[in-house]
């Protein structure tokens, strides 16, 4: 692979998560694009973009809203 490869993941989820969870899922991303991509670890991003549930809708419903 040459130079400059880096791969960059992008997680939209909704808030709530612990960062001992965030810390985990980052950890795994990162493992699998290694994995089936090829590159190193060093050369792959993960951006988590967390969600407030007011700005998240569900089937037209906000999902604070939500039960």
């Amino acid at each position: 692979m040459s130079r400059g490869a880096m791969v960059i993941v992008k997680v939209h989820m909704m808030q709530g998560r612990t960062s001992e969870q965030k810390r985990k899922l980052i950890a795994r991303i990162t493992d699998v694009v290694q994995e089936a991509v090829g590159v190193p670890s060093r050369d792959v991003r993960v951006l988590l973009l967390e969600i407030a549930p007011d700005a998240w809708g569900i089937g037209g419903v906000p999902a604070s809203f939500r039960s």
